[in-house]
């Protein structure tokens, strides 16, 4: 008589995301840091735990195949100790797995940069259209660049461009130049430290990418606990979010060439923006994937912008 066995099976990949996003959902932690549901929150844990390909659900094609593999039961652990972290500790998924997508590109990313989110990356892919010709764009700079995931994607979007990586913390660009370097874009990416435009006289550009800390005080002591992981300096900004944003608004336009196009994010702090400048002559964008707080304006627009009053 054959004997049956009542071993239960292993789970498959897919069977453990949707048991990690109720897990995660229960304990109510924070999303907005590269998702915005617990399914894909759980999906990006599951598959680092599991050191499956990153390529496998970066190209587009519908349901990797390895949703149907059973996962082990060291890979079982090995997810429910890192889930236990983000649950326990409030570390953003993307910290605990070093690695995240922007503009359908790989980024390593740890507590030294900002999480890249920006919906910046809708317009890269765009190659910014219909605001500039693809193939005038020969300087551009991305001020505040973080992990510099934006002059990367800016750098493939514009084969013939040179970028500029900006930032005014050193630590911010170590990541960028790991990126840099794993992009193999060293001969067209320089990262540059400054403090805004400080370090960049007489260098002029095609288009200004500027993501700049644009947290108020206020809004810095109300975010959630996910948020004091990543480095204040890249999101703290004044009492009113607008410190950055005066600096490129004043200086922006002696680094712009003609024809030349500036796009700023601010994030939440596009109201307070409207109401400090209620005559800036911008264009606010709106994107089909979410996100807003991102105005731009042409070298023109900017040139003629009454700046003797911005403090």
């Amino acid at each position: 008589m054959k004997a049956f066995s009542h071993t239960k099976p292993r789970p498959t990949v897919a069977e453990l995301i949707t048991r990690v996003a109720r897990r995660l959902a229960r304990a109510k932690v924070f999303l907005g840091h590269g998702t915005d549901n617990y399914r894909d929150e759980a999906a990006a844990l599951v598959w680092h735990a599991l050191e499956l390909p990153w390529e496998a659900v970066s190209a587009g094609a519908g349901p990797p195949r390895e949703y149907r593999r059973r996962v082990s039961a060291a890979g079982e652990t090995r997810v429910r100790e890192l889930v236990a972290r983000r649950i326990a500790e409030r570390i953003p998924a993307v910290y605990l797995t070093q690695c995240t997508g922007f503009a359908g590109l790989p980024f390593y990313v740890d507590e030294r940069v900002l999480i890249p989110r920006s919906p910046v990356a809708e317009l890269i892919e765009r190659r910014f259209a219909p605001w500039v010709e693809r193939g005038k764009v020969r300087r551009i700079l991305d001020l505040g660049t973080g992990s510099g995931c934006i002059a990367i994607a800016c750098a493939r979007a514009f084969p013939a461009a040179r970028v500029d990586a900006v930032d005014i913390s050193e630590a911010a660009l170590e990541v960028a130049r790991i990126n840099i370097r794993r992009h193999r874009l060293t001969r067209r990416v320089r990262a540059v430290k400054s403090d805004h435009f400080t370090a960049l006289a007489g260098s002029t550009y095609d288009m200004i990418v500027a993501n700049p800390p644009y947290v108020g005080a206020r809004e810095m002591r109300s975010l959630p606990p996910e948020y004091r992981h990543e480095p204040r300096l890249a999101l703290a900004s004044g009492d009113d979010g607008l410190d950055s944003v005066r600096v490129i608004l004043r200086e922006a336009a002696g680094h712009l060439r003609r024809g030349g196009l500036l796009v700023v994010e601010v994030g939440n702090s596009d109201r307070a923006v409207r109401r400090a400048f209620p005559r800036l002559p911008c264009v606010w964008l709106e994107f089909e994937r979410g996100g807003g707080g991102v105005f731009l304006m042409s070298a023109e627009q900017l040139g003629a912008f009454e700046t003797s009053h911005v403090g």
